[in-house]
Formats: structure tokens, C-alpha cells, sequence
């Protein structure tokens, strides 16, 4: 099948849309299918205002047209909302084209936490972005649920992976030359360090140990003047990300506001119990029990502090077990089964 992925998040941002996708269409390919990802870095492109680390394209739509005209797609996935996502938009509704799209971030509470934006416009002007989509594919229940009370249509679950044997598992957390020095237990959060994320809800814990941090983002600097006994990382490549993981004996996940969460799914495949509040993302990675009904391979409670101290209790076989369970293989078939023709019959 001949697939277009267009999408406004693609390498070198760091991000777990990027990740997902990347492994997405790398999955598509070996399965046979001919897949044209469509990115900000074919076009002229600028950074998006107020949140470094993010490009998006300028005036997208004449190229755009001409790309999605020349390689004429059986199948066409939007998967962003931004700038490129608008314009496939507006080429489908030219071409008369099905698509499907995504709903991967909770750009409303983005735009909230950042400039104030009420999250009833917010989730107003995505609600328009994806009223003519096919299928608008959402990763957990908890979302879709979310979305469907806020008047979202077509709406279809669809769930991610982890590479497994990109994040080996470790049974003793590694020791890393740079992680010298720092006492433990090391407690770890990798993510965008960005308004809406929730990291000082993890900076202000009194925790016995060590705090690391990777990943940049608009409040990197505000956060580092504050927060001096941080061991800050910045941007790690995917392979030493893989080892920082395998080092820590807690993964903090402090967030409200995300669909997902890869990153505890990475943690875990490390072999790093997860500690987060019960909410959409951990709620539905953390949601499988073990024989004495706790969650496998994290805690959960609305005291990040409290879920820090039992993810401390938790075997790393069961971070790693719950891991598992999260095939990148069911997840690009499942991908599959959502597309839609473009030339509908």
C-alpha cells in the first residue's frame, strides 16, 4: 500500500511522537508498504515560538500539494495538528480524499499552561481540525473517552510500542560514568522540559538520593538556576538514553496531561519501575496487576511521593514483564486496520 504520513514532528526533534512514528513507519516499510512521510524539513521551516527544539513549516501548502499529488496515495494519516497537518487538510478537501488522523498531544492544555488560552477554544479549534477524518486514532481508552464527552467523532483506539531490544533489561540498574558521583537511588525523568509537563511536581520532592533530568525544552534554563542539585542531561542519543535508563531505580513520571507516556514504557523495558499519579498514560501502561494486585511495574498515587516510595519495593522483572506487553508489531497492524481508501468507491 502506498502510504502518507504527514506530520509536523519529525527528527531531530526529540519528542515521543517522533519516537512513535519513526518506529512506525520503519515497521511499515518491512511489512512491504511504501510509505512518503511528509515532515517541516521538506519545506521552508522556523522554530515554533516559545518552544525550542520544535520547527514547523512555512507556507507548506503549494509544495505540499504538488508531493501528495505526485506520489497519489491509497492511504493519507495526518498525524499532527500543526501547520502541515492543516494544509494535508486542505488538500484532501480539494482532492476530495479520505483521511484518517491522530490525536498523539493534549495541545489545548499546551496552550493553556503557556499563553493562557482557555481550554474550551483549545479543544474547540481541534474538534474542527479532525471533524472530517475517518478515524481519528487516540493511544488509550482514557482519552478516547475524554474526547468522545467533548463531542469528538470517529474516533478509534490505537495503541503504541516500545523497542524492547533497544532498552535491555538490566536486573541491577548500571553504573555510568555519567551518573559518577551520585548517590542513590537515582530518580530519573525523561521528557520534554516544557510548561505543561509537571516536572517541579518531581524537582520539590524530599526524596534520600538523586535527581537526573533529560531533555530540553522552553523552561530548561528557569528550571536549572533553580533546581542546582540536578544532575541535568540535556539531549541524550537514543543508545545512551537506553543505558541512563538502565541505571535508575525509579522513573518519575510527574504529569497530568498526556496520552500516552512512551517514555515509562522505555523505563520499564530498562527494567526501572515507574512512579506517576493516576492518570491518563500511567492508568493505562500501569493498569495490569501481579498476583497481589499491584500494579506491574509501577505505583500510582495522587502523592508522587508516596508512588516514589513503592515503585522503590518493585522487582525490575516486573517493570520489564509489563513491558512486554506493549508489541510494536500489534501496534503498526492495528495502524493498518484504521487506514481509509482516498479514492473512496
Amino acid at each position: 500500500m502506498k502510504i502518507a504520513l504527514v506530520s509536523d514532528a519529525w527528527s531531530p526533534q526529540v519528542n515521543g511522537v517522533v519516537t512513535t512514528l519513526i518506529e512506525l513507519v520503519q515497521r511499515l516499510k518491512n511489512a512491504g508498504h511504501e510509505v512518503l512521510v511528509i515532515h517541516p524539513y521538506l519545506f521552508d521551516h522556523r522554530p515554533c515560538p516559545g518552544y525550542q527544539g520544535v520547527d514547523l513549516a512555512v507556507k507548506p501548502y503549494k509544495k505540499l500539494y504538488d508531493l501528495l499529488s505526485k506520489f497519489n496515495p491509497e492511504a493519507l494519516h495526518l498525524a499532527t495538528e500543526g501547520p502541515l497537518g492543516w494544509a494535508a487538510r486542505r488538500v484532501a478537501a480539494k482532492k476530495n480524499w479520505s483521511y484518517t488522523s491522530a490525536f498523539h498531544t493534549k495541545f489545548p492544555e499546551i496552550l493553556k499552561a503557556a499563553v493562557k488560552i482557555p481550554l474550551f477554544l483549545g479543544y474547540a479549534l481541534m474538534r474542527h481540525f479532525h471533524r472530517h477524518s475517518k478515524g481519528v486514532m487516540v493511544p488509550t481508552q482514557g482519552v478516547l473517552n475524554m474526547l468522545q464527552a467533548r463531542g469528538f467523532k470517529n474516533l478509534r483506539p490505537w495503541t503504541h510500542g516500545v523497542d524492547t531490544d533497544l532498552f535491555v533489561y538490566q536486573q541491577t540498574p548500571l553504573e555510568l560514568e555519567q551518573l559518577r558521583g551520585l548517590e542513590r537511588p537515582i530518580f530519573l525523568y525523561v521528557g520534554r522540559v516544557s510548561y505543561e509537563k509537571n516536572i517541579e511536581a518531581f524537582l520539590n520532592l524530599t526524596l534520600n538520593g538523586s535527581k537526573v533530568v533529560c531533555g530540553v525544552g522552553p523552561v530548561l534554563q528557569e528550571l536549572k538556576s533553580n533546581y542546582s542539585d540536578v544532575r541535568w542531561l540535556g539531549v541524550l542519543d537514543r543508545k545512551n538514553l537506553a543505558r541512563v535508563y538502565a541505571a535508575a531505580d525509579v522513573f518519575v513520571f510527574p504529569s497530568l496531561n498526556e496520552t500516552f507516556g512512551l517514555v515509562m514504557l522505555e523505563a520499564m523495558s530498562s527494567g526501572t519501575p515507574v512512579a506517576a499519579f493516576p492518570v491518563d498514560g500511567p492508568l493505562q501502561v500501569l493498569e495490569k496487576k501481579n498476583a497481589l494486585g499491584a500494579s506491574l511495574g509501577g505505583a500510582m498515587s495522587n502523592d508522587l511521593g508516596q508512588a516514589v516510595g513503592k515503585a522503590q519495593q518493585i522487582d525490575r522483572h516486573e517493570a520489564r514483564q509489563r513491558a512486554l506487553d506493549f508489541d510494536w508489531q500489534r501496534a503498526s497492524d492495528l495502524f493498518l486496520s484504521h487506514l481509509v481508501p482516498c479514492e473512496q468507491t
